[in-house]
């Protein structure tokens, strides 16, 4: 995409429908809150429960679960990078990030059923399964994350506004993981069932939902940093050239603060993902379930909700506290509280109301993090271009997409190990012995230790994050070197 397309993104029915140079509500709303958690919602559903399904429903084994996603983040990790740079060269009035958020209305909507329409035969599902897998992670994914991601940085300069622009793109992502781990369970439990027909009927749904929001989404964002380097108003002689991945590798991997923030997402991410990965699971095999009639899946929802109202409640707070303390400060104290809710869950698995406690203060330590992430990447994004001259969106948000994508992956296949380093077998009735206890250990760590123990390594990291305390004057003299200050 380039210059030369310029006059199919200025007709009306592909035009933004935003106008205000500030950001108002209805963008805020639409672009990014609505349409991220449509096109993320299938996202959501295979984070909690497709360990389950292909597992269980399926009947693949912790070997072929394990060995997938580790060979699939290699193809999951090159596709960011490349999706990436297609953003970094792409120069159309539309923006740069925004027609690939168009593009992916199509081909994350189909990627998101393939899994679902598996042919019978263990060796013909297993390739279907690889196969689809792939084009779910590895391209449809790639295409939409790493756009999505990166319209938080392009969308405005102004502090406050990105802030709220961020907070409401992980909301929006916070919530399809919460119909992924409270809405759905109890509808696998009680009606999905091991029927395939069933999981699939459900998935055709959730793919139209996903095409009309991503459609909504394109039609509601706006790409104002993108615009400062367009010639009265559109793409000219004297636009920028594109920026090399070379010279974006020499910019971000020079600067501390990137390396940092880069290391903390990874470790953040990752042990979230390991954690809902093995959610289903740990409630099925590990609480006790006589508290809810034996149903895992209202477990499930009990633990969701737990850990789902703190962090609403926690919006009302983070935003304010942030502005007046800091990004990073902020989020330094919310993590000890949520290190010490992991301990309190640790020590106490089994006990359904003393696991949610836990897992409602680990939610509700989280939270800064979870809401501000893309804000204090944006940041440093804006330090980069302070420091060198050039954006490094791109780059930047492609590794942040391969971080968030293969999260789920890896996340799945250190679960799926330690369980079969513990000698789990899906096909077992789980009763006393040295095996199950082994078992329910590795889900113990799985759900509860890892992500806490990353917080911890987490809150002191973000100690060091001080790229907020000159950031208003490094904006301004970025302004002036552009004459639009």
């Amino acid at each position: 995409m380039n210059s030369k397309n310029k006059d199919i993104w200025s007709k009306p029915i592909l035009a933004s429908a935003v106008r205000s140079e500030n950001v108002k509500i209805p963008e805020m709303f639409i672009g990014y809150l609505v349409g991220p958690f449509g096109a993320l919602l299938s996202s959501g559903i295979f984070t909690s429960m497709l360990q389950k399904y292909l597992n269980e429903v399926l009947g693949l084994s912790n070997g072929f679960l394990t060995a997938l996603p580790l060979i699939s983040t290699i193809f999951i990790i090159i596709a960011n990078l490349i999706v990436g740079q297609l953003i970094e060269k792409t120069k159309v009035m539309a923006g740069k990030a925004r027609p690939w958020i168009l593009l992916s209305a199509a081909t994350l909507s189909v990627a998101s059923i393939l899994m679902f329409v598996v042919p019978a035969g263990e060796t013909a599902r297993m390739v279907w399964i690889a196969v689809s897998y792939n084009l779910y992670y590895s391209v449809a994914f790639p295409i939409y994350n790493t756009a999505n991601s990166t319209m938080v940085p392009v969308s405005t300069r102004n502090g406050s506004q990105r802030s709220t622009l961020a907070s409401l793109s992980n909301i929006a992502g916070l919530g399809v993981m919460g119909t992924g781990s409270m809405v759905f369970p109890i509808l696998a439990s009680n009606i999905l069932k091991n029927d395939q027909s069933k999981w699939l009927m459900v998935m055709i749904f959730v793919a139209i939902i996903t095409a009309l929001t991503i459609l909504l989404q394109f039609k509601f964002t706006r790409e104002r940093v993108t615009e400062e380097d367009l010639v009265d108003g559109k793409q000219g002689q004297e636009e920028k050239r594109t920026v090399t991945i070379k010279e974006q590798l020499a910019a971000v991997m020079s600067e501390k603060w990137w390396w940092i923030i880069i290391v903390f997402y990874m470790l953040f991410q990752w042990a979230g993902a390991i954690k809902n990965g093995a959610m289903t699971q740990f409630c099925e095999w590990v609480v006790n379930l006589n508290i809810v009639g034996g149903d895992w899946g209202i477990a499930q929802t009990i633990l969701s909700i737990a850990g789902a109202v703190p962090m609403t409640v926690a919006v009302v707070i983070v935003m304010p506290l942030s502005n007046k303390i800091g990004k990073a400060k902020t989020t330094f104290i919310f993590l000890i509280i949520g290190f010490f809710g992991g301990l309190l869950a640790g020590l106490f698995p089994t006990n359904l109301v003393i696991v949610g406690i836990g897992v409602g203060l680990k939610c509700f330590g989280s939270s800064p993090a979870c809401y501000l992430i893309l804000a204090m990447i944006a940041d440093v994004i804006d330090h980069i271009e302070y420091k060198s001259g050039i954006r490094t969106d791109g780059l930047t948000m492609s590794i942040y997409s391969s971080l968030m994508v293969a999260a789920s992956p890896i996340g799945t296949s250190i679960m799926n190990g330690l369980l079969s380093a513990a000698g789990f077998d899906q096909t077992l009735v789980f009763g006393e012995g040295v095996q199950i206890a082994s078992a329910r250990s590795a889900l113990v760590v799985s759900y509860i230790w890892i992500e806490t123990i990353c917080y911890g390594i987490c809150a002191f990291l973000i100690l060091a994050f001080t790229v907020e305390k000159n950031l208003k004057n490094e904006q301004d003299e970025i302004k002036k070197r552009k004459g639009i200050a």
